[in-house]
């Protein structure tokens, strides 16, 4: 199977925190999830930590490579810029990746995190969902240390909303 692509700065093991979360479903596909996830106005229709997004430079409403956008998550403004970007193609998969960051430069507020998506279509009518981020910063580093840990929770949510809405659209 496929695996996330990590920039310097946020691979796995060298970053502060690190969650993962993954889901394998029969009866859909990568077409079915791609316009949930891409659109991000339509996040909070299906996962309640999302709130408030809205794009920059006369973007969206879909994500695109190198798009900044806004959302609200964990209660944490997040800016955020896509770092890769591959649309749904058959046999290949698709991929969506955004740098988030909240708080000013060197303070210990700051967090920057990379999270990272990947969808791809199994044999026998599945599709895998791989939702993975690493964390850097002194919010990170106290998420890392929570139990139970709320990114592993909360993207398990997501993945959830995302397969029931998808699901809902059938």
């Amino acid at each position: 199977m496929n695996a996330i692509n990590w920039p310097k700065g946020f691979v796995p093991g060298f970053a502060d925190n690190y969650c993962s979360n993954e889901v394998i479903v029969a009866g859909l596909s990568t077409q079915d999830i791609w316009p949930l996830l891409n659109t991000p106005s339509l996040w909070p229709t299906y996962y309640k930590n999302s709130a408030n997004a809205r794009f920059y430079d006369n973007k969206g409403p879909e994500l695109e490579q190198g798009v900044r956008f806004y959302f609200e998550t964990f209660g944490f403004p997040v800016e955020a810029q896509v770092t890769e970007y591959v649309a749904p193609v058959a046999g290949e998969a698709a991929r969506v990746s955004w740098h988030g960051w909240a708080g000013e430069v060197g303070s210990d507020e700051r967090l920057d995190v990379l999270h990272a998506w990947l969808i791809e279509d199994l044999p026998d009518n599945r599709v895998r969902i791989l939702t993975q981020e690493t964390q850097n910063g002194k919010p990170a580093v106290e998420l890392a240390n929570a139990k139970p840990n709320p990114m592993i929770n909360g993207h398990q949510d997501w993945l959830d909303g995302l397969v029931a809405a998808a699901k809902a659209r059938q």
